[in-house]
């Protein structure tokens, strides 16, 4: 979008970016088509274990099902990878791709606030607006794992449901860069979940090539005030097992180290 000109009020050229960044009214049909794409991919980027590896056929034909669209075709692209491999093969990619490499972390605010205490209150205010929509995680995943907040967008709807995803765009850019880098199969499902956001902005691309040059920010002291250890960094957490209406992987292996 180019520069509006500086005489018209700030207030107004803030409405008017909102208006260009929000997302457009959908028909029921597009609605429920965006619903099962955001709960696909919410489906896709959990741990593969045994009961997910053995919903791959329903899985497959529901991407197939879907109407024609970028997203559409970049999850066949995945599922066409992800239903010709062994669980174990699955297993080992997941755990390479996501809990081995820091810039492929599917905790979102990660990338946000790094290792520091702003996390911690970024945690708590992503779990408190879960809890004003009326919905309850069950604690079974920190609040920012990607595919919690998939779900969340996806039973809340396109407005308030995935303004966490809006929010955290640039973070998604970098783990979509970073498998990608990887040769990932699961960069086609980052792919088919960012055509779904608005457009990047300038500044969201500078501000990925520096998340990815330099990394989140850090600090010496850790999360404990916000719960004692509950809201730690990945690499410190050991998530209890998942619960419905996500998949989560074994907690042994929550780890993030850099490569």
């Amino acid at each position: 979008m180019s520069p509006l000109p500086a005489t018209i009020p700030a207030l107004v050229r803030t409405r008017v970016r909102a208006a260009v960044r929000r997302p457009a009214r959908l028909t029921p049909e597009e609605a429920e088509a965006r619903t099962l794409l955001l709960r696909l991919c919410s489906l896709l980027l959990q741990y593969p274990d045994a009961d997910l590896a053995a919903a791959r056929p329903v899985l497959t034909s529901s991407v197939a099902a879907l109407p024609p669209s970028p997203a559409a075709r970049q999850l066949a692209a995945f599922t066409d990878w992800f239903t010709r491999q062994e669980t174990d093969a699955l297993e080992r990619h997941y755990v390479e791709m996501f809990d081995l490499r820091r810039k492929s972390s599917l905790y979102l605010t990660y990338y946000l606030h790094g290792d520091t205490r702003r996390r911690g209150m970024a945690l708590l205010t992503l779990a408190q607006r879960y809890r004003a929509a009326g919905w309850d995680t069950d604690g079974g995943e920190l609040p920012d794992h990607l595919p919690v907040v998939l779900e969340f967008a996806a039973l809340t709807g396109p407005g308030r449901g995935e303004a966490p995803l809006r929010q955290h765009r640039r973070g998604l850019e970098l783990i979509h860069r970073a498998l990608t880098d990887a040769d990932s199969p699961y960069r086609h499902v980052l792919a088919a979940l960012i055509t779904l956001l608005p457009p990047p902005t300038e500044a969201d691309l500078l501000a990925v090539a520096e998340l990815a040059a330099q990394g989140p920010p850090n600090e010496e002291v850790g999360l404990d005030p916000y719960g004692a250890g509950e809201f730690a960094p990945p690499g410190a957490f050991v998530p209890p097992e998942q619960a419905p209406p996500t998949l989560a992987r074994p907690a042994e292996t929550h780890r993030q180290e850099d490569r």
